[in-house]
């Protein structure tokens, strides 16, 4: 699989920084030759805390490459909104994906797997079982 059909990862937060900071962990922890889209969709579109369906469906416009998008949402109404949006079917890209995962885990294991080339069922498969990544 090229570069420019891997599967997009979109991370949304209640907060643009926290959105940033794990996209680029993520992308950092996957090496520096990956190419996968990744984009944050944090904050409100003013800049405050909050969720906007607006800067989700650009985030994930702008990571499809064909292959799927994997969102991965910190908590509350970032998942109602992506919900909401999956709901409506045309604003978000085709085979776009909720991913049940935990947000920092499963973003990195989603970029991780994402650079192997893999397909959105996979990649949604390792961001979700980072819920079982044990600290102690």
């Amino acid at each position: 699989m090229s570069d420019d059909t891997r599967v997009g990862i979109v991370l949304v937060s209640h907060s643009a920084t926290v959105a940033e900071s794990v996209a680029e962990l993520a992308k950092g922890l996957a090496g520096s030759g990956s190419t996968v889209a990744v984009a944050p969709a944090g904050g409100s579109e003013s800049g405050g805390l909050g969720t906007s369906a607006e800067l989700i469906s650009a985030a994930a416009a702008s990571v499809d490459r064909g292959a799927g998008v994997a969102v991965l949402t910190d908590l509350g109404s970032a998942v109602l909104t992506v919900k909401a949006l999956l709901a409506e079917g045309d604003e978000l890209p085709e085979d776009t994906r909720l991913v049940d995962a935990p947000f920092v885990e499963g973003a990195v294991a989603a970029v991780v797997t994402a650079s192997t080339g893999a397909d959105l069922a996979a990649v949604e498969a390792a961001a979700a079982e980072a819920y079982t990544y044990r600290k102690v």
